[in-house]
């Protein structure tokens, strides 16, 4: 957001009949003024997803041989889940709806908020930060790396085949094994001075279990992914096709019809009429106050199948109208703040202080 401190103009100037003209935004009519824009709301979906990395082992085609480990996969694939889907609002200028506020000489200035696209977020008062939106990213998840390599015996890097190796490393798990349950038993040959020295034994063999079991059964990596969507809302829309997503594949393009479909749903819950002219009633001059809108409400979800994944409800510019403030309320008595919400243009708060 940015401030502008416009010279030489008051507030109650601003708004007061006498000292202001406000017109439907024209290319070049700035000077001495400013022009804003009204926004449109807009949906950003931020969808989470897992995904999961299947890497076989060296030894995958012998698990079952060796060790009766049935249905080892022997090939690289991947397995996604969505984990998490969150709907937000944010405002975006609708280039359609600008209008400027020209401004007179010899007067003094309020302070103007004003967001990076033009949108007005305040007169007289400072305007909180606008929240950043969700951003796409990948994050892979921390385990610790064992290197199956360092736990392979000698006898087991000198074979001369890889049956061989496999038969021999097989065999290491055996005994591994085995000595973990004499030293549980008390029956070990070597046994612990001390509990805490036991337990120290017991997770040395689980860890070189766990390295030597990996060239058999395979590893997984994990990652986490972060993936999103802008979606502008129309009137009553009915699963209207946002991505697809797929269980190996994660997301694809549209018309990739090896994801799953996942839809977007928009309901108008209450739209505000437009205005309209009465007839045989005189046509009223161009009002010169500041535009704001009172938005509607819809009601938004996502879907696939017959499941709702996410549902939410927001207030949007385009599904309100636009008002005015009148000039009465900023005259010379008061000096009157205003904030407007970012994502409507709707006020947020609106006072007025005696001098």
């Amino acid at each position: 957001m940015k401030n502008l401190l416009l010279p030489a103009f008051s507030l109650f100037a601003l708004f007061a009949n006498a000292q202001t003209e406000v017109s439907p935004y024209r290319p070049g009519l700035t000077e001495n003024g400013i022009t804003y824009f009204l926004p449109t709301t807009r949906l950003h979906v931020t969808v989470k997803a897992s995904r999961t990395t299947y890497i076989p082992g060296e030894f995958c085609k012998y698990a079952e041989h060796f060790l009766r480990l049935k249905n080892v996969p022997q090939t690289t694939y991947d397995i996604w889940e969505i984990q998490d889907i969150k709907l937000t609002a944010f405002g975006e200028a609708d280039k359609t709806k600008a209008y400027s506020i020209k401004l007179k000489p010899k007067t003094s200035a309020p302070l103007v908020g004003m967001s990076p696209d033009g949108r007005l977020l305040s007169v007289n008062a400072e305007a909180p930060a606008i929240p950043p939106l969700t951003q796409a990213s990948v994050t892979k998840e921390k385990t610790t790396e064992l290197n199956a390599t360092d736990y392979k015996t000698e006898e087991i890097l000198s074979a001369g085949s890889t049956t061989k190796m496999a038969e021999l490393t097989a065999n290491e798990i055996y005994d591994i094994r085995e000595n973990r349950s004499l030293l549980m038993k008390g029956q070990a040959d070597f046994m612990p001075k001390d509990g805490e020295q036991l337990k120290l034994m017991i997770k040395g063999l689980d860890t070189q279990e766990a390295a030597l079991l990996q060239l058999f059964s395979g590893r997984t990596e994990k990652e986490t992914h972060v993936f999103t969507f802008d979606y502008t809302p129309e009137r009553d829309v009915s699963s209207d096709l946002l991505f697809r997503f797929s269980r190996f594949l994660g997301p694809v393009d549209k018309d990739d019809l090896a994801g799953e479909p996942f839809y977007i749903n928009i309901k108008d819950l209450e739209s505000l009429p437009e205005q309209v002219d009465v007839p045989g009633k005189k046509a009223e001059k161009e009002p010169v106050d500041l535009r704001y809108v009172v938005p509607g409400r819809i009601a938004v979800s996502i879907s696939t199948g017959s499941r709702n994944l996410a549902t939410a409800t927001f207030s949007a510019a385009q599904f309100g109208r636009i008002e005015t403030l009148g000039g009465e309320l900023f005259n010379k008595k008061n000096t009157t703040h205003v904030l407007l919400y970012p994502e409507t243009g709707g006020i947020m708060k609106i006072n007025a202080e005696q001098p």
